[in-house]
């Protein structure tokens, strides 16, 4: 998937269509290493992503699902 910038804000990401709860799950995942604050300080900071290693996880989640569901 082409994204319009390198980073990106978490709302931009809901507006172009990804929830919020899946942008959220992959700034907390262990070791992840795209997603990060602004502000790491401030805690209404906004979270920004790294649209490069974002859908790298994203692709290894949609990989992971198609294998728990059996279609590969």
């Amino acid at each position: 998937m082409e994204y319009p910038k390198k980073v990106m804000k978490k709302t931009e990401l809901m507006e172009i269509g990804f929830p919020e709860e899946m942008l959220l799950r992959a700034s907390r995942e262990k070791g992840q290493t795209f997603a990060f604050k602004m502000n790491p300080l401030a805690k209404n900071s906004s979270l920004l992503f790294d649209t490069d290693g974002f859908e790298k996880w994203r692709l290894q989640q949609v990989k992971l699902s198609m294998m728990a569901g059996g279609c590969i």
